[in-house]
Parts: structure tokens; sequence; C-alpha cells
């Protein structure tokens, strides 16, 4: 007889008209919130990204890399902010009392709170990356958790696509030592072995001024790469040495271009020219 009475008071509960105008309410009311809260995430992030591309055209324009790092994240915001209102909203119109609901969570986190320690300190260690400009996008950066370039700084963790590929997802609490590749200049040598009796007086003259004409056809160039001739010799070959500076990560591609025509400049003079070992890229 309970189980009788338990199951008509649900569906005297089901069939009841005022339950389905409620229901009928809440559903209207939910997907109005949901609609309302996607055009405004929509809307915000594209007046957040305006502002940073008329931003980049006026005189107060700042590191370009900086920029995207910022405009990414205030973007993240933005839908954090949002969609959490939505969730209040939706919660409200459930019926579900918000205020005794955020109370109960209140105590439930000092419960907690000693677990969510991770979690507070990889906001804070994101926003101290951002804020103290370690990295941003675009950079190519080594942690102990992988290198690759930086794809996004978010408010817990940092994405890093490696060089095959492979996407790194990494709790920005965890990241310690940062060596990042995208700061300063490249700078790198090459060295080739020629014969000891080459005549590199001769030679050094065509070679440094086809390196002075690479700066034109090379924008990754800082300025004219130097020949500096002999750098070491042994009893049958000669080491010589070039020189270089490029903007970030550019230097193996100009090299492989410098090295390819200054051995043949020599092949020109009848001397062959080798990589040596000592070169450095």
């Amino acid at each position: 007889m309970d189980m009788q009475r338990f199951v008509q008071k649900w569906i005297d509960y089901f069939s009841n008209p005022e339950f389905w105008d409620k229901a009928f309410a809440a559903f209207i009311e939910i997907t109005l919130i949901l609609v309302i809260s996607a055009i405004i995430v929509r809307v915000a992030r594209a007046v957040i990204a305006r502002v940073f591309r008329i931003r980049r055209r006026t005189p107060l324009r700042g590191n370009e890399r900086r920029d995207t790092t910022i405009l990414r994240l205030l973007q993240n915001i933005v839908v954090y902010l949002v969609y959490f209102s939505a969730i209040v909203g939706i919660l409200s119109s459930l019926g579900i009392q918000v205020a005794g609901l955020l109370a109960g969570a209140g105590v439930a986190g000092l419960a907690i709170g000693f677990g969510a320690q991770s979690l507070v300190k990889d906001v804070i260690t994101g926003f101290f990356i951002i804020f103290e400009d370690q990295f941003g996008v675009g950079d190519y950066i080594k942690l102990t958790g992988g290198e690759g370039t930086v794809v996004e700084i978010g408010l817990r963790t940092t994405k890093i696509q490696g060089p095959t590929g492979e996407q790194h997802i990494i709790p920005n609490g965890g990241i310690t030592n940062v060596t990042n590749y995208s700061v300063n200049n490249t700078k790198a040598t090459i060295d080739l072995d020629v014969p000891v009796n080459a005549d590199i007086e001769a030679v050094q003259s065509v070679i440094q001024q086809y390196l002075n004409t690479l700066p034109a056809e090379h924008e990754e160039l800082v300025r004219a790469p130097q020949f500096l001739g002999v750098v070491n010799f042994t009893k049958d070959e000669a080491t010589v040495r070039i020189t270089y500076e490029t903007l970030p990560r550019q230097a193996a591609a100009v090299g492989r271009v410098m090295r390819r025509d200054v051995i043949s400049i020599f092949a020109q003079f009848g001397f062959i020219a080798t990589d040596s070992d000592e070169g450095d890229e």
C-alpha cells in the first residue's frame, strides 16, 4: 500500500497542469539565459579583440606578443564570468535557493580548502607569468614538462604545442624553470674545415662580399654576418668561422643557406670545404 501511495503521489504531481506550466516557463527562461549568455560572450570577445586591434594602430601600442596573451586571457575571463552567472540564473529558474547553496558551498569550501591549494597556486602563478611577461603566446619555450610553442596561457593551465604537433597541457603551478627562446636574438656560428694549404685571404674578400648582401635577402638577419677567418687548424685542415645574428629562432634556416653558398665559393677556388664538428647553430 505504501508503494501504491508513493507511485500515485508522483503520478498526481506530474499530472498537475500547474507543474507543466512551471516547467514550460522554466524551460523558456533557461533557454533565454543560455542564448543571451552566448550572445554576450560572442559580443564581448569581439569587442575585446577590436579594442586590441585599435590599440595596435595607435602610438600607445605595446608588445604584440604580450597583447595577444592578455587578449586571450581577458576573453577567457569573460567566458568564465558569463557562464558562471548563467549557471546561477538557471539554478534560480529551477527554484533552487542560490544564496543558501552558496552559503553551504562556503562551509564546504573550508573543508576542501586544503585540497584546493594546488588550484589557487595555479591561478596565482598564471597571473605572475602574464604580468611579469615571462613568456607569451607564440613564444617557443622549454619547460620541465616539455617544450614547444605557447598556444594559450589560461588562469589554471598553459598549453604548448610540441615540435611534432603534440599538445602539452601544464598546470601553471608546476612551471618553475623556463627557457624562453623567443625573447632575445639568436647568435650562431658556422665552422667549416678547409685544406690547410687553402688561400684563405684570397677567398675571404669574396665570402665577405657575399655575406654583406644577405641582410637585403633575409629579413631574419640583424646585420651582415662576419667572416672571422681561421680559428683553429691541424696538420691537414684549417677551421674557418662565420658568425651571425638573427631574430629569435631564425638562425637554422639562414645558416643552411650560408653554409651551402660558402662551400660553393670555396669550390670555385678549387678547395673542398666540409662541416666542422665544432660548428654550432
